[in-house]
């Protein structure tokens, strides 16, 4: 009887609706895809809110009626991000729901995962659904297939929709005619063409970025510059109230990235240079999934369609640099003291080997360690760099003196034409600064002297840009003063005669070790190095640029002798030499007449190298030196072994307090060598002491402090 006190309409069959249904809640959903929708389409929204009426027919008490519209402005393609879909979910899941009204089933969900999701929910806690239709039951068979039916016509309204729209987007795109937000350096004209940008200093600082880069390599090279230079970067305002106005902004990493990646700077008009891997792409983030940037293979490729800065070639060039300079390639030209670094590739493993360094930096050594990190492996090979540089710098300059003179001549044009890009960019800074006083000023002399209160912010105007133009001022003049002056043609003539001694200028201190690496960089394509058997026998195979491939050996420093390839054959030697009755001076200089090299960094052998041979041999057994007498020592002075015995630690730690100016001494010498006598008291040797028998934190408290004294020697 109850169910008869309910409207029957067209199409509606209330009989659906129980008590225990209208004993729970009624929620009424309203949603929009887009806030342009929300905005512009109210209608819409007004006949979804009106459903609250309809529930309310069905016989929902007002207090049980509950809309959610936290969707508004959402897409239905996907829940992610629908916070009100959500909650409904939630809701009908923990069965406070009886009714849920839509004003179409599209509004709900136009992705059938969502859709049937929650038609297996609202069946399971027996939850109505209701449209302008009628009521379903999601537990009915029929009702089950009709809203089935209703969600998949949902879901292939929004693909066909989409496919029109993206049908006609890449049709005009394919006519080069789709409009994409400009780089700096360019604008669109009212009739909708793509131009240069008007302003002639945009234009230069542009070009200058792109000149720049050709020199220094480097995205970082080109932003130390700007920023050392005061340079900044012109930029139209996209929006707001001052739309289409020309702003100079600091120069930034980013900004600079998009500006070497953007191929409309060659004059290409390009589109879909970033496909989406559907993979990666996150629902609700719509840039999510994209694929690095690759112009040559965009959807669409229309060359010379568009006003260019710089050619396709170039363009080119500055991709593989920058794909180059990164740590995965070769990477950027580095400070420090290694010729290869980013290009020396083992010749064992095939990795390539990094550049490390120690002793503050100035001493470099090339490592394999990619079998260690990755696998925790023992390295490959390390050897120093030093012999390699060397040997490869020797190729580089060997290979480049046909090329002294052409070398020369470029330099030089290339500093005047920066030299000359300076100026202009000054000159047109200054230009500027005094169009802006000159504006002010004709503002302020056109305003009537009675309207005093326009007067005022004009001549506040007029002042703010004189004081601009004399703060750019007095930066020029530092500019001017700090530039250096440009050679002479007689000074041109001496860097010429300079360049043909390449090596002169390779080893120059003006020249820096970027520089050095740059040269090696356009020269070798990379150098596999290979110790032959951890001997000082290194084999080199240099990869040239163009594909021409050279092999080279070298001898590098070991730090044994029986590392040395040949050392069987010198202890061989050394031993018949022995035999026959020289001593170990004599063997030294017949070893160094017959070609014998030591290990390490000298050149020649000496008698304590030889005797070392000799005992490795066996021929000779080592003996302790006696003790030398040393006389004339003043009271409480010690050697350092004696010293060391006494209070009972290793003589290195004397030495090094010695060094740390914790103990006194001073040096003698006796029999051609000098002994250091540290100078200590009883006082002094109690307090070495009583440390040595304390834990090292609260060591440093009881050692004596004295400044060291300065070497003496006394013979």
């Amino acid at each position: 009887m109850e169910a008869d006190l309910l409207p029957r309409r067209a199409g509606l069959t209330p009989e659906k609706i129980t008590r225990e249904h209208q004993q729970r809640l009624a929620i009424i959903y309203v949603r929009q895809s887009t806030p342009q929708q929300v905005e512009r389409n109210q209608e819409s929204t007004k006949l979804q809110y009106a459903l609250v009426d309809r529930a309310f027919h069905f016989g929902w008490a007002r207090e049980a009626i509950v809309t959610i519209d936290d969707d508004l402005g959402r897409s239905g393609s996907t829940v992610e991000g629908r916070l009100g879909f959500q909650r409904l979910v939630a809701e009908v899941g923990l069965g406070h729901v009886g009714l849920v009204l839509g004003i179409e089933m599209s509004r709900l969900a136009r992705s059938c995962r969502d859709w049937h999701q929650l038609l297996e929910i609202c069946a399971l806690f027996d939850t109505l659904i209701a449209d302008v239709d009628g009521v379903y039951d999601p537990a009915n068979y029929n009702d089950r297939l009709l809203l089935g039916l209703k969600g998949t016509m949902s879901e292939a309204e929004l693909h066909i929709l989409q496919a029109r729209m993206l049908a006609g987007r890449n049709a005009k795109a394919r006519r080069g005619e789709l409009g994409k937000p400009l780089p700096m350096g360019y604008l669109r004209r009212p009739s909708g063409e793509v131009a240069l940008d008007p302003d002639e200093q945009a234009q230069s600082v542009i070009r200058m970025v792109f000149a720049l880069f050709e020199r220094v390599r480097t995205v970082s090279g080109v932003l130390r510059y700007l920023v050392q230079n005061d340079i900044k970067m012109p930029v139209r305002v996209a929006g707001g109230p001052g739309k289409g106005e020309l702003e100079w902004r600091r120069p930034s990493r980013p900004s600079l990235g998009d500006l070497f990646s953007n191929p409309i700077y060659a004059g290409v008009y390009v589109y879909g240079v970033r496909p989406i891997d559907r993979r990666r792409h996150k629902p609700g983030h719509p840039s999510s999934g994209r694929r690095p940037p690759r112009p040559e293979n965009a959807e669409v490729f229309l060359p010379d369609r568009l006003p260019a800065y710089i050619t396709w070639e170039q363009f080119q060039r500055n991709q593989e640099q920058i794909r180059a300079n990164r740590t995965s390639e070769r990477g950027p030209t580095r400070a420090g003291a290694a010729l290869l670094s980013g290009m020396i590739v083992c010749g064992r493993c095939g990795l390539r080997m990094t550049a490390t360094y120690n002793n503050a930096g100035h001493a470099a050594r090339y490592q394999c360690i990619g079998a260690r990190t990755s696998f925790d492996a023992p390295s490959c090979q390390a050897l120093k760099a030093a012999p390699v540089d060397a040997e490869v710098t020797h190729l580089i300059l060997k290979a480049l003196e046909p090329a002294a003179i052409e070398a020369s001549l470029a330099a030089a044009l290339d500093l005047e034409a920066e030299r000359k890009a300076l100026n202009q960019y000054w000159s047109q800074r200054l230009e500027r600064a005094q169009h802006q006083v000159d504006q002010a000023r004709r503002r302020y002399a056109s305003v009537e002297p009675e309207n005093r209160l326009v007067a005022r912010t004009l001549e506040q105007d007029w002042e703010t840009a004189l004081g601009e133009q004399a703060r750019l001022l007095a930066d020029h003049e530092r500019f001017q003063r700090e530039q250096p002056q440009a050679p002479s043609p007689a000074e041109l003539a001496a860097i010429q005669d300079l360049t043909q001694d390449l090596p002169a200028l390779w080893r120059a201190e003006t020249t820096t070790q970027q520089e050095r690496q740059t040269i090696a960089r356009l020269l070798l394509e990379r150098v596999i190095v290979t110790v032959i058997g951890g001997s000082e026998q290194v084999r080199l195979e240099c990869h040239w640029q163009g594909g021409n491939r050279t092999s080279h050996e070298l001898v590098r420093p070991v730090a044994k002798f029986k590392t040395l390839s040949a050392y069987s054959d010198l202890a061989a030697r050394a031993c018949e030499l022995h035999r026959a009755g020289c001593n170990c001076v004599e063997i030294a200089s017949i070893l160094n007449d017959e070609g014998w090299r030591p290990p390490k960094r000298r050149d020649t052998f000496n008698g304590p190298m030889v005797r070392r041979v000799l005992i490795g041999a066996g021929l000779i057994e080592t003996k302790r030196g006696t003790p030398r007498t040393i006389s004339h020592r003043c009271p409480d002075e010690w050697t350092i072994n004696e010293l060391a015995a006494e209070i009972g630690a290793p003589p290195g730690t004397i030495y090094y307090w010695v060094q740390k100016g914790r103990l006194s001494s001073r040096s003698v010498e006796v029999l051609g060598t000098f002994n250091k006598l540290v100078t200590a008291d009883a006082a002094t040797i109690a307090r070495l002491k009583a440390a040595r028998a304390t834990p090292l934190p609260f060591r440093r408290a009881l050692l004596p402090s004295v400044k060291p004294n300065p070497p003496t020697l006394d013979s």
